[in-house]
């Protein structure tokens, strides 16, 4: 049985993983959502000072508390930068490393120093009392509308300095990496050039037929993908 802990993307939490866990489960498989301090059914705990530490932080000691090892870490999205950061800091409980349709920092990288510099300063928020609150951004295009009625309300505001903050790392993560690229893209390509790197630096390289988020649409898709890479070395 293969143990997958999820960094989940950004304005998103535990919740949005839900049609995964009886397809999993069926599998012989476990998943483990954990929710980010902030967001999803944590947003009252949302405050100014939430960075990228509070997060890699919140990861880490699900992993600890629960006495977790030799996981499966998935990071989908802005998840990447989470699951980047907990694979550094708690490299003996980790034995593969899974990137979804993420971002792959080297250290002393930030989610706004990757985007695209025009999508980098839509992010941004103005002014005013909310000012360290990122709106949520657009569901994909072709999310289907029974999709859009349950996600949106969930949707919760992203804290500022989770995007601003740069990673620290000791090195590169030791242990097998994998990428799952989504190829449905927006004319915004921003997590090809990590499908890219993961090729060319030869982590395992997959692609699924889904837009942005396979774990709502495309389920079924997603745990053959996760599974094959759990009976991997």
């Amino acid at each position: 049985m293969a143990v997958f802990v999820v960094a989940h993307g950004a304005w998103s939490a535990g919740w949005a993983w839900k049609k995964m866990h009886p397809i999993l489960r069926t599998r012989g498989h476990s998943l483990i959502t954990p929710t980010y301090t902030g967001l999803g059914e944590r947003s009252h705990l949302a405050r100014p000072d939430i960075d990228l530490d509070t997060h890699i932080t919140d990861i880490c000691q699900v992993l600890e508390f629960e006495d977790i090892k030799g996981i499966i870490l998935i990071g989908h999205s802005y998840g990447g930068m989470v699951a980047t950061g907990v694979a550094d800091r708690a490299r003996a409980r980790i034995a593969k490393l899974v990137y979804l349709d993420a971002f792959a920092p080297r250290d002393g990288e930030s989610v706004f120093g990757l985007l695209p510099p025009a999508s980098a300063a839509q992010r941004k928020p103005g002014e005013g009392d909310d000012n360290w609150r990122i709106p949520p951004g657009p569901m994909p295009p072709d999310t289907p509308e029974a999709d859009r009625a349950w996600c949106d309300p969930r949707r919760t505001p992203q804290p500022l300095k989770t995007f601003e903050q740069t990673i620290k790392l000791a090195g590169e993560p030791p242990m097998p990496r994998h990428y799952i690229y989504c190829t449905r893209r927006p004319p915004d390509d921003r997590f090809r050039r990590f499908h890219e790197r993961a090729k060319a630096e030869g982590w395992g390289s997959y692609e699924i037929d889904a837009s942005h988020n396979p774990h709502i649409t495309n389920p079924n898709g997603l745990a053959d993908l996760l599974v094959a890479i759990a009976k991997q070395p």
